[in-house]
């Protein structure tokens, strides 16, 4: 969230972690600001959402960053953040990557170990997320980093267990029902189909949702109605 998007408020009553954009993809000091704020009234843990400099293209553009160059960047988006959270009477919660840092993290061990160096150094403490079942999660366990297995209500996966990529049809989850029953499989049975129809393991820790989607407000109050109805306890790591 904090990504000029005119729904985040809408959002965060159904919610309980936001991650939010550092200024490098979408946002400033100001949209940072008040979605601290909106995050603080309804009690959602704070995330910074840092990624590559590349406002052109939200962040989704791949990129190579040289590693030092890269922790660097990463570390100056997370101390900003903490900054105002501390400013507002808050703490930050947890790292999440954003858009083509992300997924680069998820096969790519340099990348992932910029990403935990640059945690590392700001706050031991915050907790990673990340895809669930990627290098990521190796990476945090050798940088001693609490890992939080993420997965997407909004995406679909491949055979192998990674995101589809956006540029690939079928990317993206745009019906409400469908989202409901991919996050409620991930979360009672630890699967999700493939757009391959195969079934595969998912570790669920945490569901993420595109605060940018079309149907973000929906998805959000759909899934937590869903989840409430499974008596599933809705709730930060």
């Amino acid at each position: 969230m904090g990504e000029g998007y005119p729904h985040d408020a809408d959002i965060m009553p159904f919610i309980s972690s936001v991650n939010i954009a550092c200024g490098y993809h979408a946002g400033d000091e100001n949209t940072m600001q008040a979605t601290i704020a909106l995050a603080g009234k309804y009690g959602v843990a704070i995330g910074a959402h840092p990624s590559y400099p590349d406002r052109e293209n939200f962040g989704r553009t791949d990129m190579w960053v040289q590693p030092e160059a890269l922790t660097t960047l990463i570390a100056a988006q997370i101390r900003l953040l903490q900054r105002l959270c501390s400013r507002a009477g808050l703490t930050l919660h947890h790292v999440k990557p954003h858009g083509a840092l992300y997924n680069r993290a998820a096969t790519d061990k340099v990348t992932a170990a910029s990403i935990c160096a640059a945690i590392r150094e700001t706050d031991p403490d915050l907790l990673l997320y990340g895809l669930s079942g990627s290098v990521m999660e190796t990476t945090a366990h050798q940088y001693q980093l609490r890992f939080v297995a993420e997965v997407f209500a909004d995406r679909t996966y491949q055979d192998n267990g990674l995101l589809t990529p956006r540029k690939e049809p079928g990317a993206l989850i745009e019906d409400t029902h469908l989202a409901v029953q991919q996050a409620l499989q991930l979360v009672t049975n630890g699967t999700a189909y493939t757009l391959n129809k195969q079934l595969v393991p998912v570790k669920t820790e945490t569901i993420c949702i595109h605060g940018d989607g079309a149907h973000a407000v929906a998805f959000a109050k759909a899934i937590h109605h869903a989840l409430q109805q499974h008596q599933v306890n809705i709730a930060a790591p």
